[in-house]
């Protein structure tokens, strides 16, 4: 009984000094959040959020930025905008210097008294790129890989981390090529890199369209698409839309490229009539990004890879790759690596499988 007297003293002494000390939830920036700069030196943030009570009297918003885990005087404090009367939400956007990791403390005030107030400890603006396709985009490769430079963090729908491997997002749980490319940018760019990764093993691009698009032969598995009444087959679009909801998070260009890594599950399938073509592969790819652009509302760029590549005795598909370089000659897609090149050491199960090795 007195422990139990003891807990509700407690307990009611929080609940007293939560309803007397109003505070400030923010949506926007998340710790290690990276925002797409807009150009070498600088990029806008969005401070988005809510205070815990409505707003008693007209309340100001002001920012102030520092380095991480250090508090700073009030100096360099600047005024977003206001908040009205009886509101409680707010967005603003705050231009910004780029290149590593900052403190962002926000308040709101009213009059002379601080009534809300959030701090995030890592805010970062550099580059951010969308990862998409199958599996070696997506966590399958032989050795999960490092961030080594501290300075890189993915983005799984609700929290930013550093992006050691796996990538949170993806469908595997094994290594990826996201570590040491980002790492490479951030050597050459010295600002953060923020990764949102989407990728599905074992995916045809049929699977990727959104839903509805329709097609006359399924891929090789058949779990993310279904038959169409009138014949064929079409995309339940599941993966399409996560793709588009974990980027338009991100905002209209929030995001430098996607990076487009597929086309092994269209390439040289054991029964034939589920091997694409090039010129459906070219027409189901280029419907893909237009999509993409189109719910994004704008022209997002597209970086496609070359890629076809299953094991030393099937290296590659023509069919795929031409498709995969009519993307890029129509200008529908920028030129990305051709990967079907990394073979032998490259390639796990000592240079016989699919997957990149370490």
């Amino acid at each position: 009984m007195k422990f139990s007297a003891f807990f509700l003293g407690v307990l009611g002494s929080l609940v007293f000094l939560c309803a007397g000390a109003p505070g400030m939830i923010l949506s926007s920036p998340l710790d290690y959040q990276v925002f797409q700069r807009s150009n070498q030196s600088s990029g806008t943030l969005i401070i988005r959020g809510q205070l815990s009570k409505p707003a008693v009297e007209l309340t100001k918003v002001q920012v102030k930025f520092g380095r991480p885990q250090q508090e700073q005087d009030d100096v360099g404090i600047s005024t977003l905008g206001v908040i009205q009367k009886g509101k409680s939400r707010f967005s603003f956007k705050s231009r910004h210097l780029a290149g590593g990791w900052h403190r962002l403390e926000v308040r709101a005030v009213a009059g002379e008294k601080i009534v809300g107030k959030a701090v995030v400890e890592h805010v970062g603006i550099g580059e951010v790129f969308v990862i998409a396709g199958q599996s070696n985009s997506a966590n399958h490769g032989e050795e999960k890989q490092k961030i080594n430079i501290r300075k890189v963090s993915n983005f799984d729908g609700k929290v930013w981390r550093i992006a050691d491997d796996p990538q949170p997002g993806a469908s595997g749980q094994g290594g990826s090529f996201i570590p040491p490319f980002a790492n490479e940018l951030v050597r050459a760019f010295n600002v953060p890199v923020g990764i949102i990764s989407t990728g599905v093993g074992a995916t045809s691009v049929r699977e990727w369209l959104p839903k509805g698009e329709r097609f006359p032969n399924p891929p090789t598995i058949i779990n993310k698409v279904v038959s169409h009444p009138e014949g064929g087959w079409m995309s339940k679009g599941d993966i399409y839309r996560n793709l588009i909801s974990r980027v338009k998070s991100l905002g209209r260009y929030g995001f430098r490229a996607v990076l487009w890594h597929q086309g092994e599950s269209d390439a040289n399938q054991k029964d034939e009539s589920r091997t694409l073509s090039s010129k459906l592969y070219q027409q189901y790819l280029g419907k893909l990004i237009k999509a993409t652009r189109k719910d994004l509302n704008w022209e997002c760029p597209w970086v496609v890879a070359q890629a076809s590549y299953h094991t030393p005795d099937d290296p590659g598909s023509e069919d795929i790759r031409a498709a995969q370089k009519a993307l890029w000659e129509s200008g529908l897609a920028l030129e990305g690596p051709d990967t079907d090149s990394l073979t032998g050491e490259n390639r796990d199960d000592n240079g016989k499988g699919v997957h990149f090795s370490g």
